[in-house]
C-alpha cells in the first residue's frame, strides 16, 4: 500500500513539473550561473508566443541530483570551467536518454571544456553540426538559415550542434553567438530589438523542440 501510494504522489509531482525548465549548476568553477535574467526572459517570452506554461521562477539543479528527473530540460551555460564526476556524467547520461533534454549555450570559453566533460556522459559520441532543415529550426518560427547570430567575438560563424543518442536529440549547443545573451534584460548587452528577437524566437523554438521530442 505504501509504495501504491508513493508512485501516486511520484506520477503526480512530475505530472505538475511537467512544464518546467531547470538550470543546470555543476562543478569545476565555471560560472554556471551567469546571465541570470536569461532563462525568465524566455520563459515569459515562450509563454506568450508559443503558448507554454512555465515557471516563471526557474530552479536550479545539480548535475549529480536525481532531482534532474524532475525537468523535461535544462539548460546550461558559463564561460569557464566544466567538471562532471563520473557519478554525475552517468547520471547525466540516464537523465538524457530516458527522454530528458539539454540546452548548453556557450557564453564565450564554455567550449574546450563542455566537449571534454561530455565525452564522460557519451564517450562514443560526438557533436554534429545541425543543418538548416531539421525541425529545431522550423518550429514555429523559422530559421532557414540555421542559428542566429547574437554576439561578435573571434569573427567566427554561429553554429548550433548536437548530439544524437539512437536518432533523438538529445543535447543542443550553441555555439559562437552567445544566444543566451540575447535573452537578457535589454539593459545589459544593449542588443537592438530585432537581435533580441532573433535570440527569443530561436530559444522558443527549442524549447518547443524539447517539449515536443
Amino acid at each position: 500500500m505504501k509504495q501504491i501510494i508513493f508512485l501516486f504522489f511520484t506520477f503526480l509531482f512530475l505530472h505538475i513539473n511537467a512544464q518546467e525548465i531547470a538550470i543546470l549548476k555543476y562543478n569545476g568553477g565555471g560560472d554556471w550561473y551567469s546571465n541570470p535574467t536569461a532563462i525568465p526572459n524566455l520563459v515569459a517570452f515562450a509563454n506568450t508566443a508559443i503558448k507554454t506554461n512555465l515557471s516563471k521562477n526557474p530552479q536550479s539543479v545539480a548535475v549529480g541530483s536525481q532531482d534532474l528527473f524532475n525537468f523535461p530540460m535544462v539548460f546550461m551555460t558559463g564561460h569557464g570551467n566544466v567538471y562532471f564526476s563520473d557519478e554525475e556524467a552517468e547520471n547525466l547520461r540516464n537523465y538524457l536518454v530516458s527522454g530528458g533534454f539539454l540546452h548548453i549555450s556557450d557564453n564565450y570559453g564554455l567550449d574546450k571544456f563542455i566537449r571534454r566533460e561530455l565525452k564522460k556522459v557519451f564517450s562514443t559520441l560526438e557533436f554534429k553540426e545541425i543543418p538548416s532543415n531539421h525541425p529545431i529550426y522550423n518550429q514555429t518560427f523559422k530559421f532557414p538559415n540555421g542559428i542566429p547570430k547574437i554576439h561578435e567575438h573571434d569573427k567566427k560563424p554561429a553554429q548550433g550542434f548536437g548530439i544524437f543518442y539512437e536518432g533523438r536529440l538529445v543535447v543542443f549547443y550553441d555555439y559562437e553567438t552567445d544566444l543566451s545573451d540575447g535573452w537578457e534584460d535589454e539593459i545589459i548587452h544593449n542588443n537592438p530589438k530585432s537581435v533580441r528577437e532573433k535570440a527569443l524566437k530561436m530559444g522558443a523554438n527549442i524549447i518547443e523542440y524539447a517539449f515536443s521530442n
